[in-house]
Parts: C-alpha cells; sequence; structure tokens
C-alpha cells in the first residue's frame, strides 16, 4: 500500500518544476539603482524596514514609483525630492537636520536628560526621608573594637 502512495506522490510531483526568478527590471543597472534608492528609504508602513526590504503593497507601489523614475531618466537627487515631497522626510532613514526634524534628532537626547534629571530628584528626595541617626561614644567605641578584633582575625587566617 505504501508502494502505491509512493509511486503516486513521485508521479504527482512531475508536473511541479521550480522556475527562475523573473528580473523586476529589465536593465539589471535600472535594478540596482532602485535597490540604492530604496535602502535609504522607510517604508511607510513597517517604518522600521527600508523600502527595498519591506514586502508591503505599499512598499511594491513606491519601488514601481521609483522605477519608473529612473526609467524617465531622473537623477536619485530627484527621485528622493519627489519622494519627499510627496511623503515628508520620515521617508528617508535620515532626514536632513532643519527646523522641522530638529525633535527627531535633539528629541531622544532631551528624553535621556529629562529621564536623568529625574532620576536624580527621586534619588535626592528618597535620600532625604531617611532618618539620620547620631551613635553615641559608646557605640562608636564599641564598633572601633569590633573592627579592630576582626582585623587580627583576618591576620590570622591569611
Amino acid at each position: 500500500m505504501k508502494q502505491i502512495y509512493l509511486i503516486i506522490l513521485c508521479l504527482l510531483s512531475l508536473g511541479v518544476s521550480a522556475k527562475d526568478a523573473a528580473p523586476l527590471a529589465d536593465d539589471p543597472q535600472t535594478e540596482q539603482r532602485l535597490i540604492s534608492i530604496s535602502e535609504e528609504m522607510r517604508c511607510l508602513v513597517c517604518q522600521n524596514e527600508s523600502l527595498a526590504g519591506s514586502r508591503s503593497d505599499l512598499a511594491n507601489d513606491l519601488r514601481r514609483e521609483i522605477r519608473t523614475l529612473i526609467k524617465e531618466g531622473k537623477s536619485d537627487d530627484q527621485i528622493r525630492a519627489f519622494m519627499v515631497e510627496r511623503y515628508g522626510d520620515f521617508v528617508l532613514y535620515r532626514p536632513p537636520v532643519k527646523p522641522i526634524t530638529w525633535l527627531l534628532w535633539i528629541g531622544p537626547f532631551v528624553i535621556l536628560l529629562i529621564g536623568i534629571a529625574g532620576l536624580l530628584m527621586y534619588l535626592r528626595r528618597r535620600n532625604s526621608l531617611i532618618p539620620t541617626t547620631a551613635l553615641s561614644d559608646a557605640d562608636n567605641k564599641k564598633i572601633d573594637t569590633l573592627l579592630r578584633n576582626s582585623s587580627v582575625e583576618e591576620e590570622g587566617n591569611t
């Protein structure tokens, strides 16, 4: 019975064959330019993935748009400018430093400084709430005696 299943499986697998992946562009240079441009851009859906690596429908549409612009003879800078004009500076992985994007560049450092300041304030406030008690002379003498005895025991052990 197993032999029959094996024969049927072999016969069915004859119709299945792998095909080579079709190139996305007729020209390999166009495809190379597309990849280099789209690696510098952020997928607007995924946000943490490059346009080149994303498989979302919007990323596919944007790559198709970039490919069309390349075929029209646009330069890389013109294509980037078109994408920024259409989708804003957020589409670039490294947005330019200008007043609109200052928050993107400086924001993380400001948040870090606020966190450090908050931590220091918390630690100071906590330390001020801990009561301080002064030791009497008798307590200080007991401590000195204990310290001397422990240092003598350590010297004896070594």
